[in-house]
């Protein structure tokens, strides 16, 4: 889980991470998987956020979307897993997502999105996008307005941008642990899922 107290800023105290993320849509990033929660989480309220989302000099503290935000979120990202190297797990839990980030409280827009399950990896890459791949791999329904905001806010390059940097690899084998261990694809994980109902 990423940690937010300010033991963090003495990145040496820890030997380890575990990134525990509720994967969701994002306003401005798309989407929120394991690299938006490291990339965003992790940087320093007054200067790292305002070095990601802000044009230097700009008086708008949202100064900067799209690709370039993505790419910034990925750089960001990088600092804290080449930090950690070999001693980080990534799990997304891709339950009650809305297209909204879980900082909008109860002013985020209603879940529509159905619930598919944990998808865990120590491979940040795979691990996001695996979890893209799920939900492009529901009903046309069940994904539409996800899909949308992942795609008007060019979430997807975080994830080129990821393979670019080499942070991992984007193409991964989805085992499904709770049959024996059998090797799957996004379509055969979500074909039983259930219409999300409040």
């Amino acid at each position: 889980m990423v940690h937010r107290d300010e033991r963090w800023k003495e990145s040496g105290n820890y030997d380890s991470l575990l990134v525990l993320t509720h994967f969701k849509g994002h306003t401005m990033g798309g989407f929120g998987g394991s690299n938006k929660n490291i990339g965003i989480g992790c940087a320093d309220g007054r200067i790292g956020k305002g070095m990601i989302h802000t044009v230097k000099g700009s008086d708008n503290l949202w100064s900067i979307a799209e690709e370039k935000l993505m790419e910034r979120i990925t750089e960001s990202t990088k600092s804290v897993v080449d930090h950690f190297g070999e001693n980080i797990v990534f799990i997304n839990i891709l339950r009650n997502m809305s297209v909204d980030c879980d900082c909008a409280g109860v002013g985020a827009a209603p879940v529509v999105t159905p619930n598919i399950g944990i998808v865990a990896s120590t491979d940040i890459l795979a691990a996001d996008q695996a979890s893209v791949d799920l939900v492009y791999a529901l009903k046309d329904s069940d994904h539409k307005d996800l899909v949308e905001r992942i795609e008007t806010r060019h979430g997807l390059r975080q994830l080129s941008y990821m393979k670019e940097m080499h942070m991992g690899n984007d193409r991964y084998h989805l085992i499904n642990i709770d049959e024996d261990d059998k090797e799957i694809l996004p379509a055969d994980a979500v074909k039983n899922v259930k219409a999300f109902q409040k």
